[in-house]
């Protein structure tokens, strides 16, 4: 047996979409599958969580132990990836102390925040690392590991810490690569 979701298996998902070449492992959790669309050549390994509205381009590996959880949606663009562990929150409790946390309780005795994390194409999120709810990873940025997204990242950088910091810019080369590559 293939640890991965057979074309006909796939089917009985529920996605809203999903494309060509696309491997889920069966040790994938997937929750409203109805609100989940999925590009071409994508792999998302074991122990992920996938729950809410989420749309995941192509060329996309989301490694394993990795949750999206996508209240307010979470949009993930061509040739971005998920290192092992990441988190994405498009929702986020009050922790002030003056609403109950979690959804076992009745949405009028919690406060619920948040707002769509949209990652843009070739962002590479290291491994361990948490995005908040409601910010943009633009185009060609990469989080280091072990990392904490509290805020929108710019273009082409690199950033790490906790809070996700500025390091420097990144080469923008591999466009060329892609964009050569896609010629052939």
């Amino acid at each position: 047996m293939n640890s991965f979701y057979s074309e006909e298996e796939l089917k009985h998902l529920g996605l809203i979409s999903y494309g060509k070449n696309v491997l889920i492992s069966r040790k994938v959790s997937i929750y409203s599958s109805d609100k989940i669309s999925i590009g071409d050549n994508v792999r998302i390994d074991d122990f992920c969580i996938l729950s809410g509205v989420i749309t995941i381009g192509s060329h996309i590996h989301i490694s394993a132990y990795c949750a999206l959880y996508g209240l307010f949606g979470i949009i993930l663009d061509d040739y971005s990836g998920l290192s092992p562990r990441t988190t994405i929150f498009s929702a986020m409790d009050d922790f002030s102390g003056d609403f109950l946390i979690g959804p076992i309780h009745d949405n009028l005795k919690t406060n619920v925040t948040g707002g769509i994390v949209h990652i843009s194409k070739y962002v590479q999120v290291g491994a361990g690392s948490v995005v908040f709810p409601n910010l943009h990873i633009e185009e060609g940025a990469v989080v280091g590991a072990l990392s904490v997204v509290n805020k929108s990242i710019d273009k082409w950088t690199i950033n790490a810490g906790i809070p996700c910091k500025f390091i420097k810019f990144r080469s923008n080369n591999l466009l060329k690569f892609v964009e050569n590559n896609n010629k052939k």
